[in-house]
């Protein structure tokens, strides 16, 4: 087939398109600045220019987009969305019931939750994994001294400026305490996240006075998901990650990979950023043992971190995620741990067993080559929409 692939700076870019060329297809990039507006006149006119040059069987994106779903209905073209965020306010967009969509969600509960307001275009998809590419990357020059730790964590910590909920001033002490009391629960809580249900009006109302969220009229998302998801979600797990990583490095020294290059704290060596594809695998690869903290807005799925530290053959430790227990086996492919005592004491078990966690490791690994590579996730996504 021809396929045109949206050239944002996305996530496995590079493996989705190496796969789709291993398995026959041809790939063409399109690429417009204002791809994640909901209105453009001036995408419109670029995306129709570039379909009326060759003919192509679908487009494909990571993640949801307005525009070009319109643009695919306008050319009578099929869209394929592959959807890695959460969460994802495009999806809440009118356009998600033209025909032209098939949408593929990685957390179940949300696809659920779409598919239950009738809505015909989403389906349901872990989000695949290339345990082949660290063979490549470690044949390669590299400084394996950067990426090697007892345990490490890649990822945001959600402290950076753009913080919403930090940014929420003004609140009466009644709403203030309504929420710290709401969220200090959540985070006892694992594989099940209720603060959109709890959400009441008018603790919301006075969120929302005191900083308006505009998501246009283009969409049906609500006020919870909006200040649920985006607000304090983000927030919670800024909060979880934190506790995680200074609890885990009271006991053992803990390697963080993160964009804010600023935080310090006891135990933790602040890394920096490190590349997804060029240099993320090798932490992975080299971590004796890798955290996933998982964004508090999944609800179910399985987050790209855990499908790309399996990719990697790296140890997996992982708070407990409803949908890892659907395609792997706990113990056997991946540890996962109930509460901060119970991640210590997993901790220092599997620093000091070192043959088992590199069989657990080896096994993750094959789980992923066997059922959730690009190749494979690839297949049964066109067999769905063809």
């Amino acid at each position: 087939m021809n396929i045109i692939f949206l050239d944002w700076p996305c996530f496995c870019r590079e493996a989705s398109v190496a796969a789709l060329k291993r398995l026959g297809h041809s790939v063409s990039f399109f690429f417009h600045s204002e791809y994640d507006l909901r209105r453009s006149a001036e995408f419109d006119a670029a995306f129709d220019a570039y379909l009326s040059k060759g003919n192509y069987d679908c487009v494909f994106s990571y993640n949801f987009y307005p525009l070009v779903s319109e643009g695919c209905k306008r050319n009578q073209l099929k869209y394929i969305s592959v959807v890695y965020d959460a969460p994802h306010v495009s999806l809440y967009s009118y356009t998600i019931v033209y025909p032209c969509n098939y949408v593929f969600l990685f957390d179940r509960t949300q696809y659920q939750e779409l598919a239950n307001m009738g809505i015909p275009t989403v389906h349901y998809l872990p989000l695949s994994g290339d345990a082949d590419h660290i063979d490549e990357l470690l044949a390669l020059p590299h400084n394996k001294e950067r990426y090697c730790a007892d345990v490490s964590f890649v990822g945001s910590l959600y402290n950076e400026d753009h913080n919403l909920f930090d940014r929420l001033t003004g609140l009466s002490d009644y709403t203030r305490g309504y929420l710290d009391a709401i969220m200090e629960a959540q985070l006892k809580v694992y594989g099940y996240y209720f603060i959109e249900e709890v959400l009441k009006k008018d603790i919301l109302d006075e969120m929302k006075a005191s900083m308006p969220y505009k998501a246009g009229n283009t969409g049906i998302q609500s006020d919870e998901f909006i200040y649920g998801d985006y607000f304090i979600g983000r927030k919670l797990t800024e909060m979880d990650r934190i506790r995680t990583l200074t609890s885990v490095a009271a006991q053992h020294p803990v390697r963080l990979y993160t964009l804010n290059s600023s935080y310090t704290a006891p135990g933790i060596e602040n890394m920096g950023t490190v590349d997804y594809d060029r240099e993320m695998p090798y932490v992975f690869h080299y971590s004796k043992i890798n955290l996933n903290i998982t964004l508090k807005s999944i609800k179910s799925g399985i987050p790209l971190r855990a499908i790309d530290i399996m990719s990697a053959g790296g140890f997996l430790m992982t708070n407990f995620q409803a949908e890892l227990f659907e395609h792997f086996i706990p113990d056997e492919d991946f540890v996962y741990y109930n509460d901060l005592n119970d991640l210590n004491e997993k901790i220092h078990y599997y620093l000091e067993h070192e043959e088992e966690r590199c069989r657990i490791a080896e096994n993750g690994r094959n789980k992923i080559r066997r059922f959730h590579s690009f190749e494979q996730h690839f297949r049964d996504i066109f067999q769905i929409v063809f």
